[in-house]
């Protein structure tokens, strides 16, 4: 290289993406993605190199909005982009490892979340690397490609407004050979959908072939989850994820000594701290990790590690709406991981009416999905695509 890589542009693109299907759980309901991209372009003298990145923003979560994310970039996040100079695939690593969680003492994962993944694609496209390959510049022994990528299968949803619905949904994930199943609980008439999925799976969770996993969003109080633990469990539930309220996590080892199936959390689970706590109260079997609620591909490998290292399981999630630039993240994350429980994610146009990329990122018969070629992310941006489904113009940030 004869100088260091700079950035001299940042773009951010606020997308609407509508959905096939209404997604509702306790926490909210929608019928619309609304992603955030992130666009970073390096200067000459190497060329044309732009890095993607993708976040989505939940209230519930982190406390992020889509607007919020945009606000937090533009003006926090960028600013700190002028200052990176590197020279090498290392440098930019370290670089993307100190941007902050925290701005003027807020958790600001999902708007660092779009900012990483864009600067690692970058710097990856510039030095010629692959995202997996992230992992040799930190210390995490055990972690790296293949990784699990080759043994895991996504998992399908139980949706549907009404049984006739419900049963067709779930008719075509299992011919298309998906085996494990996630359904929402914690909201009006989940114990019918419940009942309705059970008489359609009972065979296969009964041999083991499949699973059903449920989840609350922390809809319940102490004293609903245990009512409900009967029926969840008639029904072949294995794991039930995020039962209680955030602020309730004390509660969680008392109500995992009722269950016999396992618990997993998702929104009590941001940082890497936070997993530190729930493995000290030891209720928790399964760690939810999902890029754009833990901050990024670092943070998110940060926490697999934590969890995996006591001794307890992953589970690889994501946010209703991704398009397939996270969908693309979360494949290398499967190709860093050596083990996984369960894999959310990668649905594409399964689910999505649009994408931004040439190429939608989704998994294939059985849930299985193959490595993604290419240097960065592996996937080719549609400019045309992504200022289609951009909701409101954002100035650029030049440099």
């Amino acid at each position: 290289m004869n100088a260091p890589l700079r950035i001299r542009r940042v773009d951010i693109y606020p997308l609407a993406i509508p959905m096939r299907l209404r997604f509702e759980h306790a926490a909210a309901a929608r019928n619309t993605a609304d992603p955030v991209v992130v666009a970073l372009t390096a200067e000459a003298p190497y060329g044309l190199h732009v890095g993607y990145g993708e976040t989505l923003a939940r209230r519930y979560v982190t406390g992020e909005t889509a607007e919020t994310v945009v606000e937090d970039i533009r003006t926090e996040l960028a600013p700190r982009l002028l200052d990176l100079r590197a020279e090498s695939f290392a440098e930019v690593v370290e670089f993307a490892r100190c941007l902050p969680v925290l701005l003027e003492g807020r958790l600001a994962n999902a708007a660092r979340c779009a900012v990483e993944l864009a600067l690692l694609d970058l710097g990856c496209r510039v030095f010629r690397r692959r995202l997996p390959e992230v992992v040799g510049w930190l210390d995490m022994p055990g972690f790296g490609p293949p990784g699990c990528l080759r043994n895991v299968r996504y998992s399908g949803v139980v949706v549907g407004r009404s049984e006739r619905k419900l049963a067709r949904i779930l008719r075509l994930q299992r011919c298309y050979g998906l085996r494990d199943f996630k359904i929402k609980v914690a909201l009006p008439g989940w114990e019918a959908r419940l009942g309705q999925a059970y008489r359609r799976l009972e065979r296969g969770l009964a041999s083991g072939r499949l699973t059903l996993r449920a989840d609350a969003n922390g809809g319940w109080t102490a004293a609903q989850a245990r009512e409900a633990l009967p029926l969840l469990e008639r029904c072949g539930v294995s794991a039930l994820e995020q039962p209680l309220p955030t602020d309730r996590d004390d509660q969680l080892p008392a109500l995992a000594a009722r269950m016999h199936c396992d618990l997993i959390a998702d929104e009590s689970l941001l940082t890497p701290a936070d997993a530190e706590e729930l493995l000290r109260g030891g209720a928790v079997r399964v760690f939810n990790v999902r890029l754009a609620k833990n901050g990024g591909l670092l943070p998110a490998l940060e926490i697999a590690r934590r969890v995996l290292a006591a001794g307890r399981d992953v589970q690889l999630g994501c946010l209703v709406g991704e398009t397939s630039i996270l969908a693309a993240a979360g494949v290398a994350v499967l190709e860093t991981l050596p083990t996984v429980r369960f894999v959310e994610g990668a649905f594409g146009r399964f689910l999505l009416r649009g994408d931004v990329v040439r190429r939608p990122v989704q998994f294939g018969p059985g849930g299985r999905r193959r490595r993604l070629r290419g240097w960065g992310l592996g996937v080719e941006v549609d400019q045309a695509a992504l200022r289609r489904w951009t909701v409101r113009e954002v100035e650029p940030i030049r440099f």
